[in-house]
């Protein structure tokens, strides 16, 4: 089942793929949808066809959006470190979500990257969990690109300043149930830059799986239907390469998982933000 937010005349409304068209569900979007409806209990509530409609930001209002740095061995590798024992994890705010074709507007002057990553979404409230319990309570599965001011990452040891610049971080196209797709089988992330293909990793090599981390991250903090868990990035961003590769103004990100879908989005260097 894909489920997405959608725009159609003018309003957005949450909704299910039914073979090629959108049909509506009972809520503006999908955060709202998930805080009270189960997710095996939304296809029942389909209603009228919505035809035109485009699919938007997914997500829109999570309450928590946690990441998860270091968790693919060859980006680990790249960046000079050690496989981590526990995972490495920073927080985003949901000001820096924004739409699967949208732009991403920043100031001149940053040393800008892609990190292409698969995302979880939580379907139900975990405290404590064990992975069993974790892996029932996943709704679903969609694609993020961690865009990364790395001159503010690098500032101090904590990573927050480069990773939670308002509206940079896309989102979408649609979440995917796990009947659909299971990245522990393996499913491919990639992403491209003005056509030119600069990662490409697979979910078997994630040191802790979708399972793990909601597990662990439940431990210390609750995790509710519609947060949303970045599991990391593969393999050839553009701080690894030598010499080091940032984005410019006008460049294209495409961040891809087959079975999932595909976000573009350019970004836009301007003298003040908006």
């Amino acid at each position: 089942m894909k489920l997405a937010t959608v725009a159609h005349e003018g309003r957005t409304t949450a909704a299910v793929l039914d073979g090629d068209r959108w049909r509506a569900l009972p809520a503006d979007d999908l955060s709202t949808l998930l805080a009270v409806t189960a997710p095996d209990r939304v296809a029942g509530l389909a209603g009228a066809e919505l035809p035109g409609a485009t699919p938007v930001l997914p997500l829109p209002s999570p309450r928590k959006v946690v990441c998860c740095g270091l968790n693919y061995a060859d980006h680990i590798t790249e960046m000079g470190r050690e496989l981590p024992k526990h995972p490495t994890l920073f927080a985003k705010f949901a000001d820096t979500l924004t739409g699967p074709e949208d732009d991403l507007t920043l100031p001149h002057g940053l040393d800008v990257d892609w990190e292409a990553e698969l995302t979880v979404v939580v379907g139900a409230e975990l405290r404590s969990a064990d992975r069993d319990t974790a892996e029932r309570a996943i709704a679903g599965y969609t694609v993020a690109n961690d865009i990364s001011v790395r001159d503010w990452q690098k500032r101090t040891l904590q990573w927050f300043q480069g990773k939670a610049w308002d509206r940079t971080t896309p989102l979408g196209p649609v979440v995917v149930t796990p009947d659909e797709l299971d990245p522990v089988a393996g499913v491919e992330v990639i992403c491209r830059v003005n056509g030119v293909e600069r990662q490409r990793g697979n979910t078997r090599t994630l040191v802790f799986d979708a399972a793990d981390l909601l597990a662990y991250i439940s431990t210390f903090t609750v995790l509710r239907p519609g947060d949303l868990v970045l599991t990391g990035t593969p393999g050839g961003v553009g701080s690894g390469m030598t010499p080091p590769v940032r984005l410019a103004d006008g460049d294209l990100v495409e961040t891809e998982i087959p079975g999932i879908g595909t976000l573009r989005n350019r970004l836009r260097l301007t003298d003040s933000r908006s």
